[in-house]
């Protein structure tokens, strides 16, 4: 794992690093909420989900070669400024792939994630998420029931969902 602060360069495809060349330490992911693990073995993953009352997991591959014609099209939908109702867990089985997450001071935290690590983004978190260059993933999604994945898209309406205010009045940084 890496988390750097996003260079917001125009025109650069999003799967590209847009690498400002300035790190992030995982303490001030901490600050946000974001919680950072590598497990080479997957019993850690189980054990964590078990302590956290997760009871339900799938597979994700997310390449044009498993997704076909809609890849291009997904890629796009899940680089849509979203959050969630529920924190999202994934662990990264094969590839590479990024998070974005939104600071206090809303800029965007580029996360790359390859193998072995697992990210846990809190709910309400203004989040992205897109493959790298080599449009290749491997993920497993944690789901406390049955799963879903249900984004609702940055705007006036959820800026003031409970889980976006829930968020931003615990966050330790107090982030936007």
């Amino acid at each position: 794992m890496r988390a750097y602060w996003y260079d917001n360069e125009a025109g650069v495809d999003q799967r590209e690093p847009h690498d400002s060349g300035r790190d992030i330490p995982v303490d001030y992911l901490a600050k946000l909420g974001v919680i950072y693990h590598r497990f080479e073995k997957e019993n850690d993953v189980d054990d964590l989900a078990k302590a956290r009352n997760y009871k339900n997991q799938d597979i994700i591959t997310v390449s044009p070669e498993k997704m076909g014609d809609i890849y291009e099209e997904k890629v796009k939908s899940f680089f849509n400024e979203h959050l969630h109702e529920d924190e999202e867990i994934r662990y990264i089985r094969d590839g590479k792939g990024f998070f974005d997450v939104r600071s206090e001071s809303d800029e965007w935290v580029r996360i790359q994630l390859e193998k072995d690590d697992l990210i846990i983004l809190p709910a309400g978190i203004y989040h992205r998420f897109t493959t790298d260059s080599s449009n290749y993933i491997v993920a497993m999604r944690l789901f406390k029931e049955e799963p879903k994945w249900t984004p609702l898209n940055r705007g006036p309406d959820v800026d003031a969902n409970p889980y976006r205010q829930e968020y931003l009045h615990s966050a330790p940084a107090s982030t936007a």
